[in-house]
Formats: structure tokens, C-alpha cells, sequence
């Protein structure tokens, strides 16, 4: 098994790291972990949330201390990683033409392509969802095609709508709620990410796998609002 440093997090949280690795087989294994910790039910333990490297594990410290949870997730032994069940891919619908796509000439011409090109290279691909943070439901995705990389703004907007599609450096995300924001819009999806009075309030989870989907503004229109949460 390859090294898990833990680490405690406060009074409350205690820290898997499983390196400085950010790929899918290190997901699958953090993945793997969460899966496990929750099927077991450890006394105690109220959340296990994943990011890159890491999985981080919050218990409620009036019933549970650091050195017993630890001890609790050694006894479940490595879990195995192919037990993650196969995830079907996810089609996002997302409308690349104007008002919604605030940066995308920037992106073209930042790296010597049309529009056409970038559009075409950013729906071309499948991408999983690593993690879920910044705001509720916000995906941090891999596998972006390093041709339409670009910096993050330099002055991020007071307000980015929801539903909006960015790129920062290899990066491209879907934010789920109108919020201040630095990445660089590229067009923005009809599909709500978030809503509480749904279960689960998320529309994608760490694990999928998903696919932008080209769409008119026309179709945009038809669908906004929707909060298809893939049943």
C-alpha cells in the first residue's frame, strides 16, 4: 500500500494525505477511502470530504478523539480501489454564443485559435469530478486540454452568474451559485448545480464523470432552470 500520512486537523478533523500526485488513480484511491469510512459507520464521525490529495474526516469531538478515529480507518485495511462503481458520463449542456460566453475570444486568442476550436477541444473530452468545493456544488474537474489553458483574471468579477463554464490554467469548472469569481468565462449551462430543497442538493458528485454538450442560445433558453439531478 502506498504511504497515507495522517495528520490532525484542529479539534474536530483529522487529515488523510496520500501525496503530491493529482491524478485519477490517486482519486480513485481517496475515493475508495471515503467510500469505506462510510460504509463503516465509525462512532463519531459525521463527514469524510475529498480534495485532490487528500481526504479529510470531521467527527464530533465530544464523542470521538483523534488517535481512536485513526485507529478505526487503519482496521478497515486498504480498501480496493475497482469496488468504485463504474460512473456513466453526464452530459452538461452549455452555450458557448453571447451574453454567456464573457472571456471565450480571450481564451481563442490567447492560444492562437478560432472560437470554433475552442469550443470544439473543451466538448471533445470526458472529465471527472475530483472534488466538489469553493461553493456548494462546485466541481473541480481534470483531464482539461492543456491548448486552451489561460491564466485567471487579474481582477476576478464582484459577480459571476451561475451556471457559468471558466477556465483557470489547466483547470475548467461550472459554478453552481452567483458568486464573485476569477476564472475566465467561456459559456454557461441552463442546468442548476445546486439546490437545497433537493436530495442530494448537488447536481454532480466526486466520482463522476462528465461531458459538455454544445448548445444555442435558443436551446439554453428552453432548458434554464432545470435542475436535472440525473435520477
Amino acid at each position: 500500500m502506498k504511504q497515507i500520512n495522517f495528520f490532525p486537523l484542529g479539534e474536530a478533523a483529522l487529515m488523510m494525505d496520500f501525496g503530491s500526485e493529482i491524478n485519477l488513480e490517486t482519486n480513485h484511491r481517496i475515493l475508495g477511502w471515503k467510500k469505506a469510512i462510510e460504509e463503516a459507520v465509525i462512532p463519531g464521525v459525521i463527514e469524510a470530504v475529498p480534495a485532490y490529495t487528500t481526504l479529510t474526516i470531521f467527527y464530533n469531538p465530544e464523542t470521538a478523539l483523534y488517535e481512536r478515529i485513526k485507529k478505526s480507518i487503519l482496521q478497515l485495511g486498504p480498501p480496493f480501489t475497482s469496488s468504485l462503481e463504474k460512473m456513466q458520463v453526464k452530459e452538461i449542456p452549455v452555450c458557448y454564443e453571447e451574453p454567456y460566453a464573457l472571456d471565450l475570444q480571450f481564451v481563442a486568442d490567447s492560444n492562437g485559435l478560432s472560437i470554433q476550436d475552442v469550443i470544439q477541444i473543451h466538448t471533445s473530452q470526458d472529465y471527472p469530478v475530483y472534488f466538489l468545493g469553493f461553493t456548494p456544488g462546485f466541481p473541480f474537474l481534470g483531464g482539461m486540454d492543456s491548448r486552451i489553458a489561460v491564466p485567471r483574471r487579474s481582477s476576478p468579477r464582484p459577480k459571476i452568474p451561475a451556471g457559468s463554464v471558466g477556465i483557470a490554467g489547466k483547470q475548467t469548472g461550472i459554478y453552481p451559485l452567483s458568486s464573485p469569481g476569477g476564472w475566465q468565462i467561456i459559456g454557461r449551462t441552463p442546468y442548476r448545480l445546486f439546490d437545497q430543497n433537493q436530495h442530494p442538493p448537488t447536481l454532480l458528485q466526486p466520482g463522476d464523470h462528465i461531458r459538455f454538450i454544445a448548445i444555442s442560445k435558443e436551446e439554453f433558453q428552453d432548458l434554464e432552470g432545470r435542475a436535472c439531478l440525473f435520477a
